[in-house]
């Protein structure tokens, strides 16, 4: 068996080469329908403010450090060991809930992390495609709450992680996937599962289909009723099943009553449930004027893998500082590991990224975007009232800070300009549309911010 985790870690890593071959991946944002209750919207623009999140997945897939759920999927592009029996390996994969035990599991740890790293919002995955709950539901006994941490005073581990990071005063939200596949009423043994979809005929099976619905409609209901506290977004993955499907109508208005202003995300339906759009790993090329988020890993997967590669501070704020001139937000995929931490090099380079938004934050928290928001390797946004514009220039791993600033457009006002990450006025040179600002000598080799009036 361990020959087998090894041989799937190396394998089932290079499925992630294969993410955007999905078709919950959205490429470009599009299509957004506004929300019509105020407070939904009210609650959208305080989001906007937050502009950087982290998304935890965590669940059985961390036991072997291999993707999440999709390796249970028959579908082309998934990689299984060769040699390797489907069936077997389904059973194999989900007897995995027996080994999961994260001793260490320390909440408070992940919320003092993330809020060093400059994060205002969180999103934990209660349950992935694969079905195991990382809630004690009293709809389903196969989760965290029934198998090897069950006797531990902490087995409803949502609702320690939402109060962990409620208390550091952070927008909660929690991740739901319609698609179950170990449930019954969606994966029915009856048949194969050919792929992600349901593998039987709903019209033919019309009381299995309600079953599932029945028993989706009772978690989300649970999640969002008041049992695990405030929720402000809530954030349905697996978009080849709309939440329409799955009576998500029916719950919202009593979620809503709960918590007010609830945010909803439906992921890639189009229509009044996706309060904001998610594209995923990856950037749109265009800025967008409507709330919209991209959802990015830290490393090249959603949950903790051993020996991944991370992206590095720089990376990081660089794709925060494009993100937000395009008028998203970020929000950060790490991966907690098998035992319950934020393991040691994600927490070096959040560390170094929070130190830079705690000089150099103003120029991305509660901002919206500017007409001219891009001149090579800088990225611009301004104040809410339109008044301060920022520049980020987007420093490159390879690359040695210039001794001069250049950009268009932009032309500060009497050429002050401040530098945030020392607090420094200096003056910079306007002409013919150009602008040329010679940096103080001895600054930090990291990405640069700026404040000015135009």
């Amino acid at each position: 068996m361990k020959k087998i985790c090894l041989v799937l870690c190396a394998l089932l890593a290079g499925t992630l080469a294969f993410a955007q071959q999905r078709g919950d991946v959205v490429k470009q944002a599009d299509g957004y329908e506004w929300p019509t209750d105020p407070q939904v919207l009210e609650k959208l623009d305080q989001w906007q403010d937050l502009t950087f999140g982290v998304l935890m997945h965590w669940g059985i897939y961390s036991v072997p450090g291999i993707v999440e759920s999709w390796s249970i999927c028959n579908e082309d592009w998934i990689r299984r060991p060769k040699g390797s029996v489907y069936e077997d390996y389904k059973k194999w994969y989900w007897g995995l809930s027996e080994e999961f035990n994260p001793v260490d599991f320390n909440p408070d740890q992940w919320a003092d992390v993330f809020t060093r790293a400059g994060m205002k919002y969180m999103i934990f995955t209660t349950k992935h495609h694969d079905g195991f709950c990382m809630f004690d539901s009293e709809y389903d006994d196969y989760g965290i709450a029934h198998g090897a941490f069950k006797d531990n005073p902490k087995k409803d581990i949502a609702k320690y992680v939402f109060e962990a990071f409620r208390k550091k005063d952070f927008m909660i939200g929690a991740y739901f996937s319609k698609p179950d596949w170990h449930h019954q009423g969606f994966w029915n043994s009856y048949y194969a599962t050919p792929n992600r979809r349901p593998n039987y005929n709903i019209k033919t099976h019309p009381e299995w289909w309600q079953s599932y619905v029945d028993f989706t409609k009772n978690q989300l209901t649970e999640l969002t009723h008041g049992k695990y506290g405030r929720i402000d977004i809530l954030w349905l993955d697996g978009g080849w099943v709309t939440g329409d499907a799955v009576g998500l109508n029916e719950v919202l208005p009593g979620a809503r009553k709960v918590n007010p202003g609830m945010i909803c995300v439906d992921r890639v339906i189009k229509g009044p449930n996706e309060n904001y759009q998610t594209p995923e790993q990856s950037v749109p090329d265009h800025q967008i004027d409507h709330p919209w988020e991209s959802c990015i890993t830290l490393t090249s997967s959603w949950g903790w893998s051993p020996n991944q590669r991370f992206k590095s501070p720089r990376r990081v704020i660089g794709t925060l500082a494009e993100i937000t001139a395009k008028g998203g937000c970020l929000v950060l995929g790490v991966g907690p590991t098998p035992k319950g931490l934020i393991e040691d090099k994600a927490i070096e380079i959040l560390d170094v990224v929070g130190e830079w938004l705690g000089r150099c934050g103003e120029a991305i928290y509660s901002t919206r975007i500017t007409k001219e928001y891009n001149d090579g390797q800088f990225w611009f946004n301004a104040s809410k009232d339109g008044q301060t514009i920022y520049a980020v220039y987007a420093l490159k791993d390879d690359e040695t800070l210039p001794e001069t600033l250049t950009w268009s457009g932009n032309l500060p006002k009497g050429g002050k300009v401040t530098i945030l990450n020392t607090g420094k006025k200096v003056k910079a040179t306007v002409k013919d549309g150009q602008v040329s600002l010679k940096l103080p000598k001895g600054m930090k080799q990291e990405p640069v911010a700026l404040k000015f009036s135009i």
